[in-house]
């Protein structure tokens, strides 16, 4: 009987003779690619093993359903685009971490680039400077994934370059940092990295840069197309000054959609670290275009939207619109129809500016940092107060339709404005109002004295900078006193009062809150009959 440890010893031998002829180089692949969590693009190692046996495709590493039906999009998508599939060989495909979820068909392309550099049909060692993430068709066409920005920076931070579908190619270009190189097909990948020069630079993939002009830009609706309403225009302006939320209550055909979605004309367009954090969530949710971009976008669900597709959420957790409307406006139409689950879940995210979203299995955050501009009738019939039609409502129903919207969400919107009908025949006569653009540039003029002095804007001061920056004389101090007394506000409408007055005395360049410019801000939180 042979001793043990001469058993081991051989079988040691053979093995490294194994390797030492590039068998194990000849049979495996490594590449790198990410999966999204929440925000984040996590590192993926994408292994693909080639080994002797019955003939199988294993793909393991916490995938979900639609990776691992990579495996007959890959097989169809290789032998389609004219290479070798190694059908007599059992294929091991893990996708590492092994405890890191992973959906969608983003892994598809780095799986087939293992598979063709694993049977030796491409060099796997030109591909350790990059990171691949691409959906392919049965004919090895590349179609574009979710979240192409949020892998760019994932990308720049590690150091390599990105191979993406056209598409997505053109989203993660707009970090100038990172080498981005653009595939249409399988083919274009493989020949760019082809030993050849030539065969390199003509079929190869090009690299995509993107600089997004001012003309290129889509146009945003113009306030100047509103006519009357000038009470309401200034109140708009001093809220996209401030950063504050708006509610506006009036019948049916005043306008109030017209004005809110006029908004966004208003506020001044984002930095570049604020464009590329929108543009982010946006990508993810595979809603991003790229002719907003720089723009502040409006988003307006429909009035059936659950809590989970306003605030997010699902699994994996998805950026929901309050997210999607980061730096930009929410524009809640019909505020009352919408399910009062929905609405509470906006309380949080307004006083902070992100949502946790929490699942058994996983937990992601969202920024939503949003302005909210919402409208409703004052009553179901919506004519309540109306100078042009009769309300036929009793006094329970006008109740109940306005309780719809709860005191603690009321008190979280700082402007209340009343929107009343035109005349025919003065909506005819009057001419066109202030452009978008000359109020825009008041607008931007406060929001810029706002940052010199505090770095943010009046509505996200916390209580300590309320303090700071909002400091009343002794008129003023009384005056508010009583006025939030008679009224019964809570101690955060009052600072949320102290917070418009800063932006009202900022659109009139003002170094300090007058008591008229905490008059004027009484009158819009008081304009209205709903509860407090």
């Amino acid at each position: 009987m042979s001793c043990p440890g001469r058993f081991f010893e051989e079988i040691w031998q053979k093995e490294g003779e194994f390797y030492s002829k590039g068998g194990f180089m000849q049979h495996y692949a490594s590449l790198h690619s990410r999966a999204l969590n929440g925000m984040q693009a996590q590192a993926v190692q994408v292994e693909v093993h080639l080994a002797p046996g019955l003939p199988q495709f294993t793909l393991v590493g916490l995938a979900e359903t639609e990776v691992k039906e990579a495996r007959e999009r890959v097989r169809a998508a290789i032998v389609n685009a004219g290479f070798e599939f190694p059908s007599n060989k059992r294929i091991t495909v893990n996708l590492a971490p092994a405890d890191l979820p992973k959906d969608s068909g983003r892994f598809d392309l780095p799986i087939a680039l293992g598979i063709l550099a694993a049977s030796g049909q491409l060099d796997a060692t030109r591909l350790a400077d990059f990171e691949s993430a691409g959906e392919l068709s049965l004919s090895g066409a590349l179609r574009p994934i979710r979240g192409a920005l949020a892998m760019a920076i994932a990308a720049q931070q590690a150091g390599r370059q990105l191979i993406l579908p056209p598409a997505s190619a053109q989203e993660a270009a707009l970090l100038p940092e990172v080498p981005v190189y653009a595939a249409e097909h399988l083919l274009q990948v493989v020949a760019h990295f082809a030993h050849n020069p030539t065969v390199a630079e003509q079929q190869g993939m090009p690299r995509v840069q993107m600089q997004p002009s001012a003309a290129s830009l889509a146009p945003l609706p113009d306030m100047a197309e509103v006519k009357g309403h000038s009470g309401i225009k200034r109140a708009l302006e001093i809220a996209a000054a401030g950063g504050h939320s708006a509610l506006l209550v009036g019948p049916p055909g005043s306008g109030k959609s017209m004005l809110a979605s006029r908004f966004a004309s208003l506020l001044p367009p984002l930095a570049p670290t604020q464009a590329l954090e929108a543009a982010a969530v946006q990508s993810l949710a595979g809603r991003f275009d790229i002719s907003h971009w720089g723009q502040r976008r409006c988003f307006a669900p429909h009035h059936t939207a659950s809590a989970v597709a306003l605030v997010g959420g699902g699994s994996p957790p998805r950026p929901g619109e309050i997210s999607l409307a980061h730096h930009g406006v929410l524009f809640l139409d019909e505020l009352p129809e919408f399910p009062r689950s929905a609405l509470e879940a906006l309380r949080e995210p307004l006083e902070t500016g992100h949502i946790t979203i929490s699942r058994a299995a996983r937990r992601a955050d969202f920024p939503a940092r949003f302005q909210l501009i919402a409208a409703m009738n004052p009553c179901p019939c919506g004519y309540l107060g109306s100078s042009q039609k009769t309300c036929r409502c009793s006094s329970d129903q006008v109740s109940r339709y306005q309780g719809k919207i709860s005191g603690p969400l009321l008190d979280r919107i700082d402007l209340h404005l009343s929107v009343r009908s035109l005349p025919a025949q003065d909506l005819l006569r009057l001419p066109a109002g202030e452009s978008s653009s000359a109020m825009a540039q008041r607008v931007q003029a406060a929001q810029e004295a706002a940052m010199a002095r505090q770095g943010k804007l009046n509505a996200a001061l916390g209580t300590h900078e309320i303090a700071e920056h909002c400091r009343l004389d002794d008129t003023a101090e009384q005056f508010l006193g009583k006025t939030a007394q008679a009224l019964g506000w809570s101690a955060r409408a009052t600072h949320r009062v102290l917070k418009l007055a800063r932006s009202i005395a900022d659109v009139g360049a003002a170094p300090a809150i007058q008591t008229p410019h905490l008059a004027e801000a009484v009158q819009y939180r008081r304009a209205l009959g709903l509860a407090q």
